[in-house]
């Protein structure tokens, strides 16, 4: 049995990650394929508690070196009990964030470095890599604008962090794709939702032509 296809979908905040996986995992089994659809942090039992604990943390919240050992955790029990099984099961799995969130986020922004992030991740998920991370890039007043929408006054503990925080997440996201060009495809998420899941489905077209 062939190995099932493994795709991420990375941004910052309001770059419509959720919206595209959904619909990229319906245009999947659409033409017949086996999809799972999950996110980080979270995907499993164990996981879904520790995103509780971080997205909605106790006392002060957590310091970034913490934060990314919490990830790193969740992203242990995900990629051992859903992620890796499916995969070997011939199951394609779409997910809303993995590992180069962490390194974006704790790493670049929170300062943890993106050694010690990797390093986790070898320890915890054996250096797993989606096939393909989409790295949706939004320009700044549309962003501005979906938060205000989606989340109004009111945000969770990393997505409410200030805007310096969250440039330099949007500038390691950058630094990432560039270095790795075969690794990230970057699309253009300007536009309306049915616009950027077309130029999804251009950029997997052959992960699509290898399936057929």
């Amino acid at each position: 049995m062939a190995r099932g296809r493994f795709i991420a979908l990375e941004g910052g905040e309001g770059s419509g990650k959720s919206t595209q996986a959904q619909m990229l995992v319906d245009s999947l089994v659409a033409r017949g394929l086996d999809v799972d659809l999950t996110r980080e942090p979270g995907g499993t039992p164990g996981a879904e508690a520790i995103r509780a604990l971080l997205l909605d943390p106790p006392g002060e919240g957590w310091g970034p070196e913490a934060e990314a050992l919490l990830f790193a955790a969740a992203r242990s029990d995900h990629v051992a009990r859903l992620i890796r099984p499916a995969l070997e099961s011939g199951r394609w799995v779409v997910c809303d964030r993995f590992v180069d969130s962490s390194r974006a986020y704790q790493g670049g922004a929170g300062g943890v470095g993106d050694e010690a992030v990797q390093a986790l991740h070898r320890i915890g998920s054996g250096g797993l890599r989606p096939d393909l991370v989409l790295l949706i890039s939004v320009d700044p007043a549309t962003v501005a604008s979906r938060l205000r929408q989606r989340d109004g006054a009111s945000s969770d503990a990393i997505g409410g962090r200030g805007e310096a925080y969250h440039a330099a997440v949007a500038q390691t996201f950058a630094a990432m794709a560039s270095a790795d060009p075969e690794g990230f495809a970057i699309v253009d998420g300007n536009g309306t939702p049915a616009q950027v899941h077309e130029r999804i489905m251009a950029v997997i077209a052959p992960f699509l032509d290898e399936a057929s």
